[in-house]
């Protein structure tokens, strides 16, 4: 007689497949790396750079960078902006800051009127705040705030405004502006904080979330200012450019000319100057010291160049600076010396020939007859 308590045959695999569907510890990851198709490449990659299973960054890394787009299901565009988001932790808040030159700022003692004037050129909807000088910040100013404030000046009560025989617009009276008002007496300059150049740009990144406050001031170790950053700074590192409606298309940083020879800005990046000029010119090795062509002049003679300066280049390239002032160069000229010398050889013969042409035409008084008699004159 069989056992009451025995389960049946479908009892028994009723119980089997709820065991199997129970959930489980799920692997490590990286474990079983082989059985689920490992490439090779990954495998000695791994065993190479001694990655121990379980790195996920490091799997991730290794998958953008060797992986084809149909293999990840990532599109390029994600693809970018995974590596991108990867290697912030490694970017530097020196390495993506407004340089101080470049700082758009007011004094806290500005009029309104004046500062009005300053936004309009700026193209910022936040400006820095500063005392004597950029190197005593007291804080920023948003754009905001200031329509905000005029708003509130010009605010006239409904009731009152009703009454008159042509009422304000939108219950505004902007001539109760007080447009002569120093900005440090509306109260609504803002805080901004200060980070160091060393300063990881995620960090900057959180800080900036944590107290949103989208502005930092770069503090060097004299604590004087060094540059700025701003959130759209820090996320152009991950997504690239962020280009709204008020901003233009810029125009070409290195141009090449006619004759051969370019002209450049000098906040150009020594990446896009070398692939504009071509593989002679190459300075890759410097790149880990300087970003820009203007920093590449003033490490080539140890201070700021003045303007007309000549600069000798990589190779057979030379520099002249075109625009400079006390604090940084503006524009820069590249050439190759044998184009020089062409260019001089060739001043030399224009000018042969202009003195030539100006002793064949007669002076002011002579006559056609006179120059005859003169040929006359010679000849016999």
């Amino acid at each position: 007689m069989p056992d009451a308590d025995a389960p049946s045959r479908s009892e028994t695999s009723d119980a089997h497949s709820q065991t199997t569907n129970l959930p489980g510890p799920a692997p490590r990851p990286g474990e079983g790396a082989r059985d689920q198709g490992e490439s090779w490449l990954g495998r000695m990659i791994r065993a190479l750079f001694g990655w121990k299973p379980g790195t996920i960054r490091a799997d991730l890394e290794v998958v953008l960078d060797d992986a084809t787009p149909g293999e990840t299901g990532f599109s390029p565009e994600e693809r970018t902006m995974l590596k991108n988001i990867l290697s912030l932790r490694e970017r530097r808040v020196e390495d993506l800051m407004v340089p101080r030159a470049d700082i758009i700022s007011v004094q806290q003692d500005i009029s309104l009127a004046e500062l009005v004037k300053v936004f309009e050129g700026a193209g910022h909807s936040r400006l820095v705040v500063y005392d004597d000088s950029l190197d005593d910040p007291v804080g920023m100013v948003h754009i905001r705030d200031l329509i905000a404030h005029m708003a509130k000046q010009a605010a006239v009560s409904p009731e009152i405004n009703a009454k008159r025989t042509h009422p304000f617009p939108s219950d505004l009276d902007l001539n109760a502006v007080d447009l002569s008002r120093p900005l440090s007496e509306t109260k609504i300059v803002r805080e901004i904080l200060f980070v160091p150049p060393s300063m990881p740009a995620i960090d900057l990144l959180e800080k900036m979330q944590a107290t949103r406050i989208h502005l930092a001031l770069v503090i060097d170790e004299y604590g004087g200012t060094d540059g700025l950053v701003s959130m759209e700074d820090i996320v152009e590192q991950i997504v690239g450019e962020i280009d709204d409606e008020h901003d233009e298309d810029e125009a070409p940083t290195v141009l090449r000319q006619p004759d051969g020879s370019y002209f450049a800005d000098a906040r150009a990046s020594l990446e896009d100057v070398m692939a504009a000029v071509g593989p002679d010119f190459n300075v890759t090795e410097l790149t880990e010291e300087v970003d820009t062509l203007g920093g590449y002049l003033v490490m080539q003679v140890g201070r700021v160049p003045v303007r007309g300066e000549l600069v000798p280049g990589p190779g057979e390239y030379e520099f002249e600076v075109l625009d400079a002032d006390p604090r940084r160069i503006k524009r820069v000229k590249i050439y190759h010396t044998k184009d020089r010398a062409g260019w001089r050889e060739g001043e030399r013969r224009r000018r042969a020939d202009t003195s030539a042409s100006s002793a064949r035409v007669p002076t002011e008084g002579n006559t056609g007859r006179g120059t005859s008699a003169s040929t006359d004159a010679m000849t016999s």
